[in-house]
């Protein structure tokens, strides 16, 4: 098989130097001929009508009505019976919770919990779990979760549905889940008079946010998602079915002025939209007002100008929270679990005016389990990727990923047009394009540019660089050492490349610079239809940011705006400006030197919180930072800082 392989290998070689496998004329045809030599005005045309298109998802005739896919959830088809008669059983709850809590300020009161939950008839158990910070030696924090479990008196313990409650101590920054608690007594106490469920229900209690549902679910599923050694699970006392869906609940008061859907997960996952639509469902049908990204989709009145804007503004805010790859709830952390789970969280009634009691969003979550506990098999017949322009439309994944489409496509058409248009000044007589060219590559000097550029990002990854960062510079405070370390590392990086290719790289050929130049535009258009797949907003901003720059870039020498142009897109300057308008928009008030200092001390604690979440959570964003973005910047600075003489090697040869 061997020999036979070589045979055909020498027989291809014959026939490619023959021309047989080569057209001389590919890529010379009229309309090849127009896109190259006009590929930098079709490229900015794609950006504009990307941008336009995206822009345009958000009106009416763009976006589809919301529907039921699984019709096996009944939405609202009984009446609710959580009713005003259990209205003393919230306030005693309520009262009694606030009463614990002022003995536990800065604590969980697990002691009154696992009583509580006892005196409800529950299996009850507690989860110890423990967290080696990583970026500290020998520094760790302790939790405890609580939760029961009410077991399904028509079927075995094979499937379930979560409750949740993240517990907030007086002391917490975060508004009060207390009212969100005794909610969930109150419905504990409700469902457990009742004879239907056909599906285990899990009340959990968790502590420290979004780390102890993180811990719960690791021990739950026997599995660790972050870097070994970091988070300590645990082990579970007992466990239900196989968890279907989760429902987490934020109450902050128990006169609520509405209802706010949250469905952003961990790295861009989302719900299954059936899911969503069943909650936004049973808030119209108990006339509590509901929002998604606290915008009210089905506001009367407004005019069809300010209903797009609203629109487009609440879909952008969606892309916006999907792209940083972190959860707005704790329900973000069930999704790469195969669980559909949201938030409900419910915002404090602000004045006099209409609210909606407790009773109200009780019969929403009792009308959402009561749909789920009819679930016959797991959520699979809508939609899992998609945007939200309000809380009754939806734009689907075949309208928005054209957008990104167009973006890299530009890159694509640059890379063709680049090597179309050297291989036509390369040819010469009746040799072939491909012969001619191949005598001046140099592939193995490609290679080592490319290879050292990800071997830099490799190193620079959460699990290897931060921990010497920290530990180089352990006097001073975590941010500041991964923002020293990092910006460093980066000036260093920004300083000797061009050094680098002045020295060493003059005898390049032409060919080796239009190849490295075509590998970096096809590195980062693939890249990011890879990111895209999963996480659209990552995908699409991060385009938006690099697409036009790239594409700018030539393989000749490029002027000082195009330089400038790439070095404010580093990645490490992506974030300062980024950081830089939030803190702007926060604080518009401080002075200039205030106002610096500020968004230094902010970029490094987001490098500290996304180095963390990498750890702890497996959040890819700032992996995509250093393995994608970072590469294909030291690629296309080298290309910016092409030496004078083989600019003019390049127009001559």
């Amino acid at each position: 098989m061997i020999i036979h392989f070589l045979e055909l290998k020498g027989d291809i070689s014959e026939f490619t130097k023959m021309g047989l496998l080569t057209d001389p004329s590919v890529g010379h045809g009229a309309l090849t001929s127009i896109f190259v030599r006009h590929h930098n005005r079709f490229c900015i045309v794609m950006f504009i009508v990307s941008v336009v298109l995206f822009c345009m998802l958000a009106h009416y005739s763009l976006s589809s009505q919301t529907y039921f896919s699984e019709n096996a959830l009944l939405p609202g088809l009984v009446k609710g019976q959580l009713n005003d008669n259990t209205g003393s059983s919230f306030r005693d709850h309520f009262r009694e919770l606030n009463a614990e809590a002022q003995h536990y300020e800065a604590e969980t009161p697990h002691a009154y919990l696992i009583s509580k939950f006892k005196n409800l008839r529950l299996e009850t158990y507690s989860h110890n779990f423990t967290l080696n910070y990583p970026l500290k030696k020998n520094t760790k924090y302790t939790g405890r979760n609580v939760y029961g479990i009410l077991r399904a008196p028509r079927s075995a313990s094979i499937e379930s549905i979560v409750l949740s409650v993240p517990y907030r101590a007086p002391s917490s920054v975060y508004p009060s889940t207390l009212p969100g608690l005794a909610v969930m007594f109150q419905i504990a106490q409700f469902f457990r008079q009742q004879i239907y469920w056909a599906k285990d229900i899990i009340f959990l209690v968790t502590e420290h946010e979004q780390l102890g549902m993180q811990a719960w679910l690791e021990a739950y599923h026997g599995t660790s998602c972050g870097s070994p050694g970091v988070l300590d699970s645990g082990k579970l006392s007992g466990r239900a079915g196989a968890i279907q869906a989760a429902i987490n609940l934020e109450i902050h008061s128990d006169k609520i002025d509405h209802i706010d859907i949250k469905l952003s997960g961990l790295n861009g996952q989302l719900p299954n939209l059936d899911l969503v639509n069943l909650a936004h469902r049973l808030c119209n049908k108990e006339s509590v007002k509901h929002t998604f990204n606290n915008v009210d989709g089905g506001a009367i009145g407004r005019s069809k100008v300010n209903s797009y804007y609203t629109n487009l503004s609440t879909m952008m805010s969606m892309v916006m929270t999907q792209a940083t790859g972190v959860p707005d709830g704790n329900h973000g952390l069930f999704h790469r679990f195969g669980i559909e789970a949201i938030t409900l969280e419910g915002y404090e009634k602000e004045g006099r005016g209409i609210y909606s009691s407790v009773f109200q969003v009780g019969r929403v979550i009792e009308g959402m389990f009561r749909s789920l506990n009819n679930l016959l098999e797991r959520f699979h017949q809508s939609f899992f990727f998609y945007l939200l322009p309000s809380t009754d439309r939806y734009v689907s994944i075949g309208l928005y990923m054209p957008c990104l489409v167009l973006l890299v496509g530009a890159l694509f058409l640059k890379a063709f047009s680049t090597w179309i248009q050297h291989s036509s000044e390369h040819k010469s007589g009746d040799s072939s394009t491909q012969a001619i060219i191949s005598e001046h590559l140099n592939v193995g000097m490609v290679s080592v540019i490319i290879l050292s550029s990800h071997v830099v990002g490799l190193i620079l990854l959460p699990n290897l660089a931060p921990a010497y960062f920290t530990h180089f510079w352990n006097h001073i405070p975590t941010h500041r050492a991964l923002l020293l370390g990092y910006g460093s590392l980066s000036i260093t990086i920004v300083c000797l490349l061009p050094i680098i290719m002045k020295k060493c790289l003059n005898s390049f050929k032409s060919s080796n610079w239009v190849l490295l130049h075509v590998i970096c535009l096809l590195e980062l258009g693939i890249g990011l239809l890879c990111v895209s797949m999963h996480n659209f907003s990552l995908g699409y901003l991060t385009a938006l940011v690099y697409v036009l720059p790239a594409v700018c870039i030539k393989s000749t020498q490029n002027s000082l705006i195009v330089k400038l142009l790439w070095l404010i897109v580093h990645p490490m300057c992506s974030l300062f400006w980024i950081t830089a308008y939030i803190t702007y928009t926060a604080y518009p008030e401080l002075p200039i030197s205030d106002f610096l200092t500020k968004t230094l001390e902010a970029s490094g604690q987001w490098m500290v919180l996304s180095t963390i979440d990498n750890m702890i959570y497996g959040n890819w964003a700032f992996s995509v930072s250093v393995l994608l973005l970072l590469p294909v910047w030291m690629s296309f600075w080298c290309l910016t800082f092409l030496p004078t003489d083989v600019s003019q090697k390049l127009k001559t040869e």
